[in-house]
């Protein structure tokens, strides 16, 4: 007697399982676990099989979905985003093309200060709006886990009010969400000539957070001009002591040293890294902290310098991949366009790609057990794409390829309709 499942999945022409013990480094980012001529069964929204054809003998399904030699994969986790904020900064768009420094909109009143703004005028149910708006575009590019960090805020009522809705987006919508409280994101003007006071004050907030469960990482900004390696030092272990996973934006700008004090403090992930050092990259890799890239604000930032994944990779640090979503330096919620932009200036293969949005970038946010991997026990969570190979995603830039998304078995994006005209 067969046994009887939901769905199958059949006439896979590619199917990546992306199957791994652990997060993906150095070389071994190359190996790509592919299947040609594939299934995939699901039951009560968990894999039952992924594999070649073949593996669905001895059960029948209630659904049969024809991939008709379409590439499956695992959904895509963005393991980086600023999900939640209001208003949004498409005038400052020419003020830059005018040759106007960033320093100089922000004192214009422009720059993070003027999201921190409408970010605390905005009521819950504002932000709750738009953020399912931002999230539901990023499923239908494909991603189905994402991270998303507080820090419009700046002080107490308005980081908690983001990470509250957070919280009720992940309860509410189909992507997974990972919260990450960054209220040491800026220094405030009222608190430009003692820093530290100010990270005083958000480390008040850890007990109140970690108590509503309404962040699971602390991130500061370790940068000329913002937090120095020494506060971002004490910070960080502050919040360790509370219980926290660590993670830092080091050395977006300059070689300040926070890669090397993301090994030192065995941080889950460090995210940007485009003035990384050698000695930082090294630190990376001895210490197992993942490599959060984030190409597309440099693309938006208009700069030539971008973070130096092959020597990463090279080094044998485990490299992942974001959209940085956020209004002001990277304004996208497609992380395919990342994965094309990471082909052509960070000179990723494909196979890497795949690694930096699947697995690698699960394992950034804690999510390593659950996202990233197509494999019986896990929740059903893929793509099935408008393409027959793995190479042609990155290649073909600028577009949205996703055919159909699945969320833990039940179909949640659909693009199948033909243009009517």
């Amino acid at each position: 007697m067969p046994k009887q499942i939901d769905t199958m999945l059949i006439n896979i022409g590619q199917l990546l399982t992306m199957e791994s013990s652990g997060p993906r480094a150095g070389k071994s980012m190359q190996d790509l676990h592919m299947i040609e001529d594939a299934v995939v069964g699901i039951h009560e929204q968990k894999i039952v099989f992924a594999g070649k054809k073949g593996a669905e003998a001895g059960y029948e399904a209630d659904e049969i979905i024809d991939c008709s030699g379409r590439l499956v994969t695992p959904g895509l986790v963005d393991p980086h985003t600023h999900l939640v904020f209001g208003g949004s900064r498409e005038k400052e768009m020419n003020l830059k093309l005018q040759g106007i420094s960033y320093l100089d909109i922000l004192a214009q009143g422009g720059g993070i200060l003027s999201t921190v703004k409408d970010t605390r005028a905005a009521s819950e149910e504002e932000l709750l709006q738009k953020g399912h708006f931002h999230l539901q575009r990023m499923l239908s590019y494909g991603t189905t886990t994402a991270e998303v960090k507080s820090g419009y805020g700046l002080e107490k009522e308005t980081e908690l009010k983001q990470l509250r809705v957070a919280k009720k987006l992940h309860e509410n919508q189909p992507v997974d969400l990972v919260s990450t409280f960054m209220g040491a994101h800026a220094i405030p003007p009222e608190y430009q000539h003692n820093p530290d006071e100010f990270l005083d004050q958000m480390l008040c907030l850890l007990p109140e957070i970690k108590e509503q469960e309404l962040a699971s990482f602390a991130d500061i900004f370790t940068e000329t001009g913002v937090f120095t390696v020494s506060q971002s030092r004490r910070y960080l272990r502050k919040a360790a002591e509370a219980g926290f996973g660590l993670k830092i934006h080091a050395d977006e700008i300059d070689p300040l040293g926070g890669a090397e004090l993301a090994g030192e403090l065995k941080a889950i992930s460090a995210d940007h890294l485009v003035g990384a050092s050698d000695e930082g990259i090294k630190k990376l890799a001895e210490a197992g902290t993942i490599a959060v890239l984030l190409p597309g604000t440099t693309f938006y930032l208009g700069k030539s310098t971008y973070a130096r994944a092959r020597a990463m990779i090279d080094e044998g640090v485990c490299v992942s991949l974001a959209t940085d979503f956020n209004p002001g330096s990277s304004p996208t919620e497609n992380i395919q366009l990342i994965m094309s932009i990471a082909a052509l200036h960070l000179k990723m293969t494909a196979e890497e790609i795949w690694h930096a949005v699947t697995v690698n970038a699960a394992h950034a946010i804690g999510k390593g057990e659950e996202a990233g991997q197509l494999k019986a026990g896990r929740s059903a969570d893929l793509v099935i794409w408008q393409a027959s190979n793995y190479m042609y995603i990155p290649y073909h830039y600028g577009v949205n390829h996703v055919h159909q998304v699945m969320k833990n078995g039940t179909i949640v994006v659909n693009r199948e309709g033909a243009i009517l005209g």
